[in-house]
């Protein structure tokens, strides 16, 4: 039976799905009994803070993180960032300051996959360091009731008190390492968990920012578009020239054709919205470029979506608007189910680049939040602005007494 409660809040800028923290609170206080204590009953909260996320470096964070702890007035906090933070040329996973209770998880640093795993075992993980402390006294102790607790939770490897998260083949590949820096070099956190800035990182972390930035939500911002440059194709398939196209193309000539649209498409949108990130945005080359590259290949899967779901339009299209019999008139060969096919093809490449030149997307803010420097910026902007208010708030109370 519990003794006491545990409040646990868990902060995350907008943007992320709201699965995350209805999992998490539903799983959570289990698991937190199993591998903290189980003599305390763990509550979860769940909560959205635009202006959380808006520091540059990871000790900023926590201090928001502290600040939104006391004004909650829970036991612990957790933020959970989607900013990629970096110190000495690595790259920070998580940290954690037992003393405040608080800790921060960059959660582009997991990848792309398993996110909600590799996010509940780092999380149970920073709460044990929190509770038990980050020593190497305290790591043995806790392992020591862990051993005692072996195997009751499948598929979760908790046997090293050390480890962030269950080592897979990416862990293999670029290892965690755990730092406990010394009070005179970091005062404000007791434990921090990095990887090398090597390729692999680089590949890891920018498949967890494409990630974070949910390139399937930007869709509905592509409809104005898929509907003119589905108008635009359909007036072409009552036309016999992309019906020859189909007999004289090869596959890699459409193939060609296909990437080639994307492409445009993608480009035409970073230009004409312009999202790339400038010397004068973000003066730290590294970050720089991956902000770019992680612009480009959200928009990049969008466009792909677009692609697809145009591509089948297209296919019923031709079945309606075409008669087999007409077909056999203008083309040379004997036409079969795959003349359609690859009649929808390419009618979908022609499209796509028509579509993408004739219009821009609708809802620009939508499209602008998807990259990383515009968000930064706006936090910190809001931030400031939040700031000015209170200080002039201080102000006239100051004034009034």
């Amino acid at each position: 039976m519990s003794e006491t409660t545990e409040y646990i809040g868990l902060i995350t800028a907008p943007g992320y799905p709201e699965e995350i923290g209805a999992r998490l609170q539903n799983e959570l206080p289990s698991l937190l009994e199993y591998y903290v204590k189980e003599e305390i009953e763990w509550k979860i909260e769940y909560i959205e803070d635009p202006l959380l996320g808006g520091g540059a470096n990871s000790k900023q964070i926590l201090e928001a993180t502290e600040k939104m702890k006391e004004e909650k007035e829970w036991d612990y906090a957790i933020c959970l960032t989607d900013i990629p933070l970096f110190i000495d040329n690595r790259m920070i996973v998580a940290e954690a300051n037992e003393d405040e209770n608080i800790a921060l998880i960059s959660m582009p640093s997991f990848g792309s996959t398993l996110m909600i795993r590799r996010l509940r075992e780092s999380i149970m993980q920073l709460v044990n360091e929190m509770y038990y402390g980050s020593s190497d006294e305290n790591r043995e102790r806790s392992a020591l009731r862990i051993e005692s607790k072996r195997s009751k939770h499948k598929g979760i490897n908790v046997g090293d008190p050390k480890n962030l998260m269950t080592s897979r083949f990416l862990g293999w590949l670029s290892p965690l390492k755990r730092e406990t820096p010394d009070d005179g070099e970091e005062e404000y956190l007791d434990v921090r968990f990095t990887v090398g800035r090597r390729g692999s990182i680089s590949i890891r972390l920018l498949a967890g920012m494409v990630r974070a930035n949910r390139p399937w939500a930007l869709f509905p911002t592509f409809l104005k578009i898929l509907i003119i440059a589905f108008a635009t194709g359909s007036y072409a398939l009552v036309f016999p020239t992309l019906w020859l196209l189909s007999e004289h193309y090869t596959i890699f000539r459409m193939c060609l054709l296909t990437v080639f649209s994307i492409l445009a498409m993608t480009i035409w949108i970073i230009l004409i919205h312009r999202l790339w990130e400038r010397k004068r945005d973000q003066n730290i080359s590294y970050v720089r470029r991956l902000y770019n590259a992680t612009t480009f290949f959200t928009l990049f899967i969008t466009v792909c979506i677009y692609y697809v779901m145009l591509f089948g339009l297209f296919l019923v299209g031709v079945f309606v608007f075409i008669p087999m019999g007409m077909l056999e008139d203008q083309l040379t060969g004997d036409p079969g189910l795959i003349n359609y096919f690859y009649i929808a093809w390419i009618a979908a490449s022609v499209a796509t680049v028509i579509g993408a030149l004739g219009t821009a997307l609708e809802d620009e803010d939508v499209v602008l939040n998807a990259t990383y420097g515009y968000r930064q910026r706006q936090r910190q902007e809001r931030l400031k602005k939040e700031r000015e208010r209170k200080g002039e708030e201080n102000e006239d109370e100051s004034l009034t007494k």
